[in-house]
């Protein structure tokens, strides 16, 4: 992402917080995996799409209309010897100069610099319950401008969530960041791939995840969210992540993996017969998961709300699991009963963006928010039919999601994802090569 992105981005919000406000964001913090054993840092999202600063122990400021500089980042000093062991530091005087900062402090100064700066403001827009530290250090400034006020010290009078705001703008993709995101969707298609080619009897779960795990390293990339690598009746615990299970002869193979690439994920599914071949009964859930979701992206249009994809998605899979006889009654007293629910029990998509579940509110009031250009959500029906439901045994243990990133646009929508083969016949025509 180039630096003017992210300045745009800053002056976006800081007009909207007013020259009577001050926002305030922290960097996420290091975490401990283990004893001394730290995860690998991740930047926190919000953090990170104003600034593109990437190191921890950091707080970013916005200051609209102050004259010594707007846009303040406090960061960690330069330091010979703790950079030997963990790496370069930007420093001040780096935040600067890469990262566009009008000035720059060390993080250890922020107690005796940033008051000052809330104390001639009226609004203090935060984030409260993210980094709890940190809400207490928010907490000691305000009552130290509190405890000076009949000294004549200005204290601010209005706390506002800053996520509110936020989070909206995050909600609209620029075209760079569907850019960052097509090339997400580009390195996860190729790791699906990859994965179809080489699946067979015998393997184990953990080996297709390490298919993966090759392909998103080999492009800079790591894993947006916990890859759900499920075979056979696996696929119907929706969020299975033991993937330790052998492939066997005769079952299906649900893959949910999606990689993040410069701050920027992508989600995308598929669910593959482990020998290379469908059996009819598979094939027939198959193909109605695959109609649902043609159905739903063809709704995913500017100008729809958010839930009429998820009812075109509901409309087919009942009517499909009724066809098959998993269902019985009128098409639409099931589909108003919720009767769909029992094989098809999850929403048919979500935001997708810098995080996997992106921010962004579903509905304005009481209304589905209307769906407009430069948002982007996964579109991923699924049935899941476990081996202990009470239904012929041919269809016990069948489980198929298909999902694919789609952005809005005033032309339709845009699948991100699309060159993942998905057609059942394109499935086994690749997985026989």
């Amino acid at each position: 992402m180039i630096r003017k992105e992210f300045a745009h981005r800053r002056r976006q919000l800081m007009s909207m917080v007013g020259s009577c406000g001050i926002a305030i964001l922290p960097a996420a913090p290091v975490r401990t995996r283990s004893r001394d054993v730290e995860y690998r840092f991740r930047q926190d999202s919000d953090f990170y799409y104003l600034t593109g600063f990437a190191e921890p122990d950091a707080v970013a400021v916005l200051a609209p209309g102050r004259a010594n500089g707007e846009y303040l980042l406090f960061c960690r000093d330069r330091d010979r010897h703790k950079e030997l062991w963990d790496g370069n530091r930007s420093g001040p005087d780096g935040a600067i100069e890469h990262y566009a900062a009008d000035d720059a402090f060390p993080i250890d100064d922020i107690d005796d610099i940033l008051p000052g700066i809330m104390e001639s403001c009226s609004r203090v827009y935060y984030t409260m319950g993210m980094y709890a530290e940190f809400d207490t250090h928010v907490t000691d400034w305000l009552n130290s401008l509190r405890s000076r006020k009949s000294r004549g010290v200005h204290t601010p009078q209005e706390f506002v969530a800053l996520d509110h705001l936020l989070h909206d703008m995050r909600l609209y993709k620029s075209r760079a960041e569907i850019s960052a995101m097509r090339k997400s969707a580009k390195v996860a298609v190729s790791a699906h791939t990859r994965a179809m080619q080489v699946v067979r009897p015998g393997m184990y779960e953990y080996e297709v995840e390490a298919e993966f795990i090759h392909e998103f390293r080999c492009n800079d990339a790591g894993n947006s969210y916990s890859p759900i690598v499920a075979s056979g009746a696996n696929a119907c615990t929706l969020h299975y992540v033991d993937n330790n299970a052998q492939l066997q002869d005769g079952d299906l193979l649900l893959i949910d993996a999606g990689c993040e690439l410069d701050y920027y994920a992508s989600d995308i599914t598929r669910t593959i017969p482990v020998n290379g071949r469908f059996s009819p009964e598979q094939r027939a859930v198959y193909e109605i998961v695959l109609e649902a979701q043609l159905a739903a992206i063809e709704k995913t249009r500017k100008g729809n709300h958010w839930n009429e994809p998820h009812d075109a998605a509901v409309k087919v899979v009942t009517r499909g699991l009724k066809k098959i006889g998993l269902l019985e009654g009128a098409l639409p007293k099931l589909i108003k009963d919720g009767a769909y629910r029992e094989y098809f029990m999850h929403r048919t998509g979500h935001w997708l963006g810098m995080d996997v579940h992106d921010v962004g509110d579903y509905k304005v009031g009481d209304e589905w928010r209307l769906l407009e250009s430069g948002m982007v959500t996964t579109v991923e029906p699924g049935i899941y039919i476990p081996a202990s439901r009470k239904v012929p045994a041919r269809w016990r243990g069948i489980g198929v999601r298909i999902e694919d990133d789609v952005a809005v646009t005033s032309n339709g929508p845009d699948v991100l994802s699309k060159g993942l083969v998905k057609e059942p016949d394109e499935i086994e025509s690749l997985m026989q090569r």
